[in-house]
């Protein structure tokens, strides 16, 4: 809840007391826990982040099989999470030169691991011929910011719509490295 309200809003617009406000506690138990918003910003980023890194790496059909069927679920799971588990949360990771340093360069370091998992897949599957790219970089950076966007165009898209909107997501993305259907 304290990184969707830092997500919605950016660090310097959100006090101990929204936080306080949003989760239905007193300030000073937010103190008890943390020294400062600081700190439990830190806590949000490096909770939400590692959850969701560990949520990718961990899902099974990421994991196993050919490189183009590891991709789509790769970019699926991404989107899921992103548009309907923390929607807003996902700006904390998009724009971390609003951030102070220590928490920027906690952002960078997730978005490192985070690239890196999608960046191993490609690069397997370009070895293996299963994949073509003009340029890896600018591939991934396409794909990354065409999910950054999702939260935003499947906002208000549920059920069957949701699921197909997001095929239709996977399979555009999978043309940047070539491997459409």
């Amino acid at each position: 809840m304290a990184a969707e309200l830092f997500g919605e809003r950016g660090f310097d617009a959100v006090s101990l007391d929204d936080v306080a406000e949003r989760l239905d506690v007193t300030k000073g138990s937010l103190y008890h826990y943390f020294a400062s918003k600081e700190e439990l910003v830190s806590a949000a980023i490096q909770t939400l982040g590692s959850a969701w890194f560990q949520r990718l790496r961990d899902l099974p059909a990421a994991a196993e099989g050919p490189a183009p069927a590891r991709l789509r679920a790769l970019i699926r799971e991404h989107v899921t999470v992103a548009v309907q588990d923390h929607p807003a949360a996902l700006r904390l990771f998009l724009v971390p030169d609003e951030w102070p340093p220590a928490q920027r360069a906690a952002i960078k370091e997730l978005r490192r691991r985070h690239d890196r998992l999608f960046r191993d897949v490609v690069e397997e599957g370009v070895a293996t011929g299963e994949f073509a790219v003009v340029d890896l970089d600018t591939a991934l950076h396409c794909m990354h910011a065409a999910m950054a966007q999702s939260p935003i165009w499947y906002r208000r898209v549920r059920g069957a719509a949701f699921d197909r909107a997001v095929e239709r997501l996977v399979e555009t993305l999978m043309l940047l490295v070539g491997g459409g259907h």
